[in-house]
């Protein structure tokens, strides 16, 4: 994330327009890609209706998923919502893998039947418009994601980005069956956006399970994280450091080894300096601080002279 640090509510707010206007951007291509479809009777074009209503469907999705994650911790969810947004990553997966098959399997028996494509010129004229609307909204979720670290609204963005691709395709199959007179091109682009898919697919579940599993953050990320901790003198080294992310909520929680004569108020003065020193290069992220006396540890620590693997 980068930028000034978000209060919860504008975070809400920005993921919550980012995926309206995925939703709008959405419901105008579907419109466009069937008349197309039916137009040119082109399964490349058929294909990237599919995925274009599966990102209808999945917006609409986005757009609950990423409003339940915006809501505050409550008593029954003392960590907040923000694995609502994985949740919903995750649901994205399926539909585009079940779309990918579909499309795989229509443009097989297309490649079978040997149909030919019409009116090509429709299609292409659909398929640039869909390019241009893409990349608008592309470059306005990165810049969410970038504020806002939303793992719901990247994973709407990553298959919009292979939207591009796709649309390319579509157009490039198009020339080639109707001006080149390869005939089966178009099926065959049909297999490949297919496989497209599926590997997007793949690529988004890898990075939502992670979040699912708790998987710790980097360890250049973590080596950083220890390293602003130990700026502040009184600090005398750090174990038992677990990080995970909940969506766009990030979390840290490690014992602090410090001078075992110290007074408690003089414990906690330290703690204080530790958060606001990390709230400065780590903005955002919760912090939980177990003070410890200096050389005492349940488990293998970290000191000054020590690294990080």
């Amino acid at each position: 994330m980068s930028g000034e640090p978000l209060s919860a509510a504008d975070r809400g707010s920005l993921t919550t327009k980012a995926a309206i206007a995925s939703l709008c951007v959405a419901a105008l291509l579907v419109g466009m890609k069937a008349w197309a479809a039916w137009t040119t009777g082109s399964t490349a074009m058929l294909g990237s209706l599919a995925d274009t209503a599966l990102d209808l469907l999945a917006s609409v999705i986005t757009l609950i998923g990423v409003r339940v994650a915006s809501r505050p911790a409550d008593d029954d969810h003392r960590f907040g919502h923000g694995k609502a947004e994985a949740v919903v990553a995750l649901f994205q997966v399926v539909i585009i893998s079940v779309s990918a098959l579909g499309i795989g399997w229509r443009a097989i028996e297309r490649l079978r039947s040997g149909a030919v494509t019409t009116e090509a010129e429709s299609g292409i004229a659909v398929s640039a418009i869909a390019i241009l609307a893409t990349l608008a909204l592309i470059t306005y979720q990165r810049m969410v994601v970038r504020r806002t670290g939303s793992v719901a609204i990247k994973a709407d963005s990553l298959h919009y980005s292979s939207d591009l691709a796709l649309n390319s395709a579509v157009i490039v199959a198009l020339l080639l069956e109707s001006k080149a007179g390869l005939h089966g091109a178009d099926p065959l682009f049909g297999v490949l956006i297919a496989g497209w898919l599926l590997y997007g697919a793949g690529t988004t579940a890898s990075h939502v399970l992670e979040q699912l599993m708790d998987k710790e953050w980097p360890a250049e990320r973590k080596k950083q994280f220890i390293e602003v901790v130990m700026r502040i003198p009184e600090a005398a080294g750090i174990h038992d450091l677990r990080t995970r992310t909940s969506g766009a909520h990030e979390f840290a929680q490690f014992h602090l080894w410090m001078d075992g004569k110290l007074t408690l108020t003089e414990v906690h003065a330290v703690m204080d300096r530790v958060e606001a020193e990390l709230a400065k290069e780590f903005p955002g992220v919760e912090i939980l601080i177990h003070p410890d006396p200096e050389g005492h540890k349940d488990e293998l620590g970290y000191t000054p002279s020590e690294s990080v693997t």
